[in-house]
């Protein structure tokens, strides 16, 4: 069986099945003004209790002892309050007021509908953190539906540790304060149906070092309470009821992982020094404040791309200056002098607001997006150059534009900049004047004009995610073509080689911030086409530097100049494995 490895490591266990209660609206409408009122008080007692039980789990995590090598629970914590946040979020509340009031609808029924129309939103944006975010939505609605009288207590399960195995949760999907109510030291590990690496409950089950597997879709349908289940975090595999030998097979390599697991571990405060002296730099990706305890513990050296959507997601209306302003002072300041580049906001596309209508396009991710629509609401985006402007005296901050396609946008974003500046200036704040102001190279026309750009940007940033679907006219999204988006097409790699030797050639920094940075097949490809910076998930980075300090720089030229030999990616691919095993 084969899922969707999100949580490193070997478990085996016995399976605890965990089955949620499927609820649907009742249909009901509400007769007369005292009915109503009856059931809006009833939606406010909910929202209270909700809030109250939630407090309650941040409380019994506060208490909780981590597991060694692990952090504090206070990142589970922050989760956690981000589901207060969402609860009490006034336009949630007035869209489940509006159906309750004028459409008649019981409170169980409007809730219904708009934590699903909301979840089913996120669920649908490309970008995988913003997507799992749909979870965190279906969260905070079953609160409220438990509170309503729609849903029992808690999902339920069977099974119980017994002392010759743990236990190894089982189920269609977790939500964060379903993984957080739970015993984990009892738990084994994770095995969900559907779910992502990004949803809350894969990376709580990261943070305290339980492995987890997702999408493993309906064969998992055939395991039972008590079966022996043993999955690799890694690789996404399980195995149900094994024999002693494979059993036993299982045990060794988990505790070869183990040990594999600590050598990773002792490199956190090892330079990424090649063995022949090169230095090279490996940042994290992350999109929320209360993941720089995740970037140091894993040893990065700053924050490579900080995405604003989630602050802009998470509001009601556009932030204001102010709200942003101490979002990446606070960002600032966590940072202990490190470099942190944010992005300005990446909206359109799979990444809609609720509060900012775009009018409906037939392909959205080349439509009004991005940069796009920064430079045509200039107000939106003076507002977050300001607020930036005003945190990078807290810290090392670099401000990043997203899919910037030629010098008239960068020129445009620029001077927009300046505006931002002089009006800073007029009021005596202060600022770091000299602030690195860079562009991603996303687009083909960037890439291909990227000497041209070097002129006049701060420095690059290679996003190969979208970099490959717009080379290869590809909707990674699509299913039909998705296997299309192919890094290690010649095209591609031609591509990001021109943008690195650009960057070098013209004395700016270039990093690489898409998926590709994170694959151990591309690391030492990347560091001979020059790429001296690397910015990935924070767990990703002991790998990669476990690479870079095992070979050198003259390795990373031959592995270059044997690939660009290559025709075709499935040749480039295999070759890159043969050298890797």
């Amino acid at each position: 069986m084969k899922g969707i490895g999100v949580s490193p490591g070997i478990a085996i266990g016995r399976v605890l099945r965990i089955v949620r209660q499927k609820v649907a609206t009742t249909g009901m409408l509400l007769s007369g003004d005292e009915a109503v009122r009856a059931e809006v008080d009833k939606y406010r007692a909910a929202i209270n209790h909700s809030v109250e039980d939630i407090r309650s789990l941040i409380t019994t995590q506060a208490g909780a002892a981590a597991p060694p090598g692990t952090p504090s629970p206070t990142a589970a914590a922050d989760i956690l309050e981000t589901h207060i946040e969402m609860l009490t979020d006034p336009q949630l509340d007035t869209d489940i007021l509006e159906l309750i009031q004028v459409d008649k609808k019981n409170a169980s029924d409007a809730v219904l509908e708009v934590t699903g129309r909301l979840a089913e939103t996120f669920r649908n944006m490309e970008d995988p953190y913003l997507s799992a975010r749909a979870s965190d939505i279906e969260d905070i609605g079953q609160c409220l539906l438990k509170h309503l009288g729609g849903l029992t207590s808690s999902p339920e399960g069977s099974a119980r540790a017994r002392p010759d195995l743990p236990l190894i949760v089982v189920a269609d999907d977790l939500v964060p304060s379903d993984v957080l109510a739970m015993d984990l030291h009892q738990i084994a590990g994770f095995a969900l149906q559907a779910g992502a690496g990004t949803s809350h409950a894969a990376i709580i089950a990261r943070l305290r070092g339980i492995p987890a597997v997702v999408a493993c879709g309906t064969p998992l349908d055939k395991v039972e309470d008590n079966d022996i289940l043993v999955l690799d975090g890694a690789t996404g595999q399980l195995w149900i009821n094994p024999g002693e030998a494979e059993l036993t097979a299982f045990k060794q390599k988990k505790s070869s992982q183990a040990e594999n697991a600590r050598l990773l571990a002792s490199l956190k405060d090892v330079p990424a020094v090649t063995v022949d002296g090169r230095r090279i730099r490996l940042l994290a990706n992350i999109s929320r404040v209360q993941d720089m305890e995740e970037v140091f513990r894993h040893g990065a050296e700053g924050v490579g791309l900080f995405r604003t959507e989630f602050l802009f997601m998470e509001k009601s209306s556009f932030p204001t200056e102010e709200e942003q302003f101490i979002s990446y002072r606070d960002l600032a300041m966590a940072s202990k002098g490190t470099p942190v580049t944010i992005r300005t906001l990446d909206i359109g596309g799979d990444k809609p607001l609720p509060y900012f209508k775009i009018p409906g396009e037939q392909n959205p991710f080349l439509g009004h997006r991005a940069i796009r629509i920064s430079l045509d609401r200039k107000d939106i985006f003076l507002t977050q150059l300001k607020a930036i402007l005003r945190a990078s005296v807290f810290g090392r901050l670099k401000i990043l534009v997203p899919m910037v396609s030629g010098l008239q946008e960068l020129r445009a974003a620029k001077e927009i900049l300046t505006t931002a500046k002089n009006e800073l200036l007029q009021k005596g704040i202060s600022f770091d004047k000299d602030i690195p102001f860079g562009i991603m190279i996303e687009v083909p026309s960037a890439a291909v004009i990227a000497d041209l750009l070097a002129h006049e940007a701060d420095f690059f940033s290679i996003g190969t995610n979208d970099l490959c679907q717009y080379t290869m006219a590809a909707d990674r999204m699509n299913d039909n073509v998705s296997h299309l988006c192919d890094p290690y097409h010649p095209g591609v790699l031609r591509l990001i080689s021109f943008v690195i030797r650009q960057a070098r050639q013209n004395n700016i920094p270039v990093s690489l911030c898409g998926e590709m940075a994170a694959d151990p097949l591309a690391t030492l490809l990347l560091m001979g086409m020059g790429l001296e910076e690397f910015s990935m998930n924070a767990p990703s980075i002991p790998a990669t530097k476990h690479i870079i300090v095992n070979n050198s720089l003259n390795q990373a030229g031959q592995v270059l100049s044997r690939v660009m030999e290559l025709d075709n990616s499935s040749t480039i691919t295999q070759y890159l494995q043969d050298i890797n095993a």
